[in-house]
């Protein structure tokens, strides 16, 4: 059986992740090969890209964190739940949510983002 909840927590520390090495690392362990991220603003593919994208988030939002929201709800390889982007601490400023797709060995293959609260000058 698949922890959906530990799921969500290895998925966001890989994005609060500020060491490249480590992130790297975590990008590993918590994402297939060839998994693929798709959100309003990127669509990117493997572990380089994704990788990228989250060290151009944290570029884009220094000293921000994601935060769980709530529970995350799954059934067989798929799970989804919402998450919250902003200092340490305070109300987030981003809100969003992601659906997500695991292979066999519970690495994610699939990430279909959608945001929910967006700040105007984002």
């Amino acid at each position: 059986m698949t922890d959906y909840q530990q799921m969500a927590r290895d998925y966001l520390a890989a994005w609060n992740e500020t060491d490249p090495e480590v992130r790297r690392a975590a990008v590993g362990r918590v994402w297939t090969d060839d998994a693929r991220y798709a959100d309003p603003l990127a669509d990117v593919t493997g572990h380089d890209q994704i990788d990228g994208l989250i060290a151009a988030a944290q570029g884009q939002f220094p000293g921000f964190a994601f935060t769980q929201v709530g529970e995350v709800d799954g059934h067989h390889d798929q799970a989804r739940f919402t998450w919250g982007l902003g200092p340490a601490g305070a109300e987030p400023v981003v809100i969003g949510s992601d659906v997500v797709t695991l292979a066999e060995d519970g690495r994610i293959s699939l990430v279909l983002g959608f945001l929910d609260q967006v700040p105007a000058a984002a």
